[in-house]
């Protein structure tokens, strides 16, 4: 059976507790209530791909633990496919703790857990890296295994450089990307540059990456995509947002399933904007990952 995309990835289990202020070193702060949410930028990209209608597996690894289980049957519940959803021995599975002040900033300390373990020799003789028609990665597993990745895709490999890679990331790995999709923090590492701050700098930075195609998230000014000598911006829809978390991880979960039925470039990156916008406008991470009517909704109604 064909599948649209495969996203080999990380998922974290969330925690989360609201403060006043962020404490400082040494400093004991109390919070609101904990709230333990499913996340994990890969998780939270297959979760998307499947509420905008696609075919969607999730390739990682949890622990044998109770948040793996939960974290699994979240992933199940939204028709995600787990088959290759590995249990490691004796790691725990992914943990983000996360302080959210009253003005929306936010600390995270990340523990990846059993998301650390997922290696090359993992991914490299998945049925699901034969069959899609796209495969998506980001950085929140070794840069080893997102290499392995590419090297097994045998269909579109669409790479999301999230978080910004801390280490220099392999040559061969820019070689096997079909579409790269960064930011502009991360490109600006990833080409080494100063900080990007306009659209002339993402598209010069841009061409200087060995990639097929580069498609550059801007935020609230959409998007630039780069390929071969072709560059075309694509706006975003003006809305007033609420909460941006996911919405880069829905963007590129509406880029991927674009691509998976046929769309060019260009086509998937003008829905990924609008996808992009609506999960603005709904706080919360995986919560917030609309479907394809409540993306129509929640723009018509901003």
């Amino acid at each position: 059976m064909s599948l649209d995309v495969a996203v080999v990835g990380s998922c974290n289990l969330d925690l989360v507790v609201t403060v006043d202020a962020i404490p400082l070193v040494g400093q004991t702060v109390l919070g609101g209530d904990l709230a333990q949410i499913p996340g994990g930028k890969g998780a939270n990209q297959a979760v998307a791909t499947s509420r905008l209608g696609y075919s969607a597996a999730f390739i990682g690894r949890i622990g044998d633990d109770d948040n793996g289980k939960f974290l699994k049957q979240c992933l199940q519940e939204d028709d995600v496919d787990t088959s290759f959803l590995f249990e490691t021995d004796d790691v725990p599975s992914g943990i983000a703790l996360i302080a959210v002040q009253a003005d929306g900033d936010n600390s995270i300390v990340v523990s990846p857990g059993a998301n650390a373990r997922l290696t090359p020799d993992d991914v490299e003789n998945i049925s699901f890296l034969d069959t899609a028609t796209v495969v998506l990665t980001q950085s929140e597993i070794p840069i080893e295994t997102v290499v392995a990745t590419g090297r097994s895709t045998s269909g579109i490999f669409v790479w999301n450089p999230a978080p910004a890679p801390e280490e220099i990331v392999p040559l061969e790995l820019l070689d096997v990307v079909d579409v790269l999709v960064p930011n502009q923090t991360e490109l600006s590492l990833l080409a080494g540059t100063g900080p990007i701050d306009s659209v002339d700098k993402a598209i010069s930075a841009a061409q200087t990456l060995p990639c097929a195609s580069v498609v550059v998230t801007l935020g609230a000014n959409g998007a630039v995509v780069i390929a071969n000598n072709d560059v075309m911006h694509v706006p975003a829809p003006v809305v007033t947002p609420v909460d941006t978390t996911g919405a880069g991880d829905a963007f590129c979960a509406a880029l991927a399933g674009g691509l998976s039925q046929g769309k060019d470039l260009i086509a998937s990156v003008e829905e990924a904007v609008r996808v992009g916008a609506a999960t603005t406008l709904v706080a919360g991470a995986q919560s917030s990952l609309p479907t394809p009517q409540q993306v129509t909704e929640r723009l018509e109604g901003r």
